[in-house]
């Protein structure tokens, strides 16, 4: 029986509430007037201060309570989250996740200062204004009189008794605090005939004698701040005149106001208890019963990838049970291996289903990298994300963490200029970087584009030559030289900064797509901008392929790369000194796999040639035989192959055996090093 760690749980919640306080606070640096944003801050907030307290996390419930009073007069709407109030709180966001993740590598003295830099920005005074309505106010100032409590005014969500909730457990929580005076407000009690049983219409006026903090009230609704509307003010001495409570509860005095004589009445008189509630605290808009979304539960993610694991397993069973009832004549035999594919099919197609993740979660960790990157090197961005919806496996999405860190880094640092080099040349003094997902065939593309002065090629040119890389004087396009940038060690910059300029990164980018199957490609415009296309497969699990036999081996193609298959005619076979390929006019370079894999054997008599494409290079691969479409179940090579790099990995085959996967990317790159070389033998 598996242990659940309550500190876990709590760890892998505060982790979703950070992404939307994080959220919250870069969007408020943007729209400083939008009060749900202040309102989804806060109840990100609050939930990990009482989460923290309930699971023993005191130093984060404390180190968060100072936050929430520190950032009170941004909630009242006092004052505007600036930019540097922003990058503040942002700072006491990581701290918070510090005192979560490593409370023993933690000081305090960090907390102590940020929450004293809050404290500066926020200026909070110590004067609290009293009710207009109060008796008293005209007796004495508000810093003359002493609070004995609190007034509260809130409304609950119409479903909330559905959820489970009972206000009336709510107040008494409250009377526990201290002397409660409550008051049922029953002017959104509808009649008879309209009543719902199972909806709550009652709004509450309770006074509240206690010396509590607000903390100890939010504490009370913390489960259900989302649905209810809360008021709160203090209570100063001579306020606290009630109506004499007729009905008694533990600790709690509930006072229904007057009836009305007639019906008529009831919808046309005032009643005090049906004044509009204060809007100084809300927080939450009621959830209507649509709005709450499909069911969902919580999986460990190692638990996704050991049943992708069995999956693939079934696959290849599977294969081989196709494959021996093809070999005979039982036709009962061959109906269950039709029907065990169907499901086996289907199965994988929703097992690859769970796994998909929409690339949004990744997107929105970056808006704190453009954010602080910005803010460091004095340049100011828009980011911009296109298609967060795009979904991809959640493999892929951690592999690409990385790269994508080191593109948007390279782009601010090295693709934006200075605001003043920016107005120089005609353009805004805001930059711009584009992240951009979208699904094409079966690969999804992720585009990284910045509006900055583009690459410099004579510079990447003569950094190239200096490193030995290229030959002075050596013909290359400007598309061959910007492939140096991914080279390993190689950096354009001036200078060596915390940022960059020591050249690593960018072969870290290359490195990391080529090994998740994926390839890389960069355009450039001088002067208005970069972009980089990473593309990439849909999963690393389970794919499409091509079988192909080459002499006696058989060989699996990534069907997402190939565009289509045709027959090498007697004159494209006689021809041995050009690997040339006309294709409706146009020549494309192709491999003999036979010479590459050195198959034994006479190749046979019409062989075919399989059109790939990776970006916009086509390239044709020369094989034997055509076998058809195979469910690919991807095995990883062992390290000793490491150094075989024409081969992605392998995969077991129906009759037991191994077929290896050609990669695209390596044979597109030795075909056009081959056709490169035989076009300058020939100039």
């Amino acid at each position: 029986m598996t242990t659940i760690d309550p500190a876990a749980v709590f760890r892998q919640e505060a982790a979703e509430l950070f992404e939307v306080l994080e959220a919250a606070l870069l969007d408020l640096g943007q729209n400083p007037d939008d009060r749900e944003l202040v309102d989804s801050a806060f109840r990100a907030l609050h939930t990990i201060k009482g989460s923290g307290a309930m699971f023993g996390f005191d130093k984060v419930a404390s180190f968060t309570h100072e936050f929430e009073t520190a950032f009170e007069r941004v909630r009242k709407g006092e004052i505007k989250p600036t930019q540097d109030l922003v990058s503040v709180a942002l700072a006491a966001k990581d701290f918070i996740r510090a005192l979560i993740e490593t409370p023993d590598d933690t000081d305090a003295i960090i907390g102590e200062a940020i929450l004293a830099d809050l404290s500066r920005f926020v200026s909070p005074t110590e004067a609290v204004e009293a009710p207009v309505s109060s008796p008293v106010s005209a007796l004495a100032p508000v810093s003359e009189r002493r609070q004995v409590g609190w007034h509260l005014r809130f409304e609950f969500d119409s479903q909330i008794l559905r959820n489970g909730s009972n206000p009336l457990d709510l107040l008494d929580d409250l009377s526990k605090l201290g002397s409660c005076f409550a008051m049922p407000l029953t002017d959104g009690i509808p009649f008879l005939d309209e009543l719902v049983p199972e909806d709550c219409y009652l709004k509450w006026d309770v006074s509240l004698h206690s010396d509590c903090d607000k903390a100890a009230i939010d504490d009370v609704f913390m489960f259900v701040q989302d649905e209810m509307t809360l008021a709160l003010e203090p209570l100063f001495e001579g306020e606290s005149a009630r109506p004499v409570p007729v009905l008694e509860l533990p600790d709690i005095s509930i006072v229904p106001p007057e009836p009305p004589q007639s019906a008529d009445e009831a919808r046309s008189a005032p009643q005090a208890a049906a004044a509009p509630l204060p809007t100084e605290r809300r927080s939450g808009e009621p959830r209507r019963a649509e709005d709450r979304g499909i069911a969902t539960v919580r999986v460990q993610a190692e638990r996704l990838d050991e049943l992708m694991d069995r999956v693939g397993e079934l696959v290849i069973a599977q294969a081989r049970l196709t494959q021996l009832a093809a070999s005979g004549n039982d036709i009962s035999i061959k109906l269950i291996a039709e029907e065990i594919e169907r499901l086996a099919s289907s199965l994988r197609d929703t097992t690859m289903g769970a796994r998909m993740v929409p690339i949004g979660s990744l997107f929105g960790r970056f808006r704190r990298l453009v954010h602080d990157l910005s803010r460091d090197l004095g340049k100011p961005v828009e980011f911009i994300t296109i298609g967060e919806d795009t979904e991809l496996d959640k493999t892929m999405i951690e592999c690409l963490a990385d790269p994508l860190v080191h593109l948007i880094r390279n782009a601010i640092d090295h693709g934006i200029e200075s605001p003043s080099a920016r107005v120089a040349a005609g353009k805004p003094e805001q930059g711009r970087i584009e992240l951009a997902a979208q699904h094409c065939g079966a690969q999804v593309l992720v585009t990284v584009k910045d509006n900055g002065g583009g690459l410099n090629t004579a510079r990447i040119r003569a950094k190239a030559e200096e490193q030995g890389l290229i030959a002075p004087g050596a013909s290359a396009s400007d598309q061959e030289i910007h492939q140096f940038l991914f080279h390993p060690g190689f950096s354009t910059a001036q200078t060596v900064s915390a940022l960059s300029g020591r050249g690593v990164g960018m072969d870290v980018v290359k490195r990391t797509i080529e090994n998740m199957r994926g390839s890389i490609d960069l355009s450039t415009v001088p002067g208005d901008g970069t972009t980089v296309t990473l593309r990439l497969p849909l999963t690393l699990a389970i794919i499409e392929g091509l079988l192909i036999r080459v002499g006696s081996g058989r060989y699996i193609i990534p069907l997402s790369a190939v565009e289509e298959c045709v027959e090498l005619t007697a004159e494209d076979e006689r021809s041995r000194s050009r690997n040339f390929l006309n294709v409706r006019g146009n020549l494309v370079p192709f491999l003999r796999l036979r010479e590459i894999l050195e198959a034994d054997g006479e190749p046979d008599q019409h062989q075919k040639t399989i059109i790939i494409s990776t970006g916009e290079t086509r390239v044709g691969l020369v094989a034997d035989q055509i076998i058809g479409n195979h469910q690919t179940v991807i095995k990883s090579l062992s390290k000793l192959h490491s150094d075989v790099t024409i081969f992605s990995g392998a995969t077991i085959l129906g009759d037991g055996t191994a077929a290896l996967i050609l990669d695209v990317v390596q044979l597109v790159g030795l075909a056009q090093a081959r056709s490169e070389k035989q076009m300058s033998e020939a100039a």
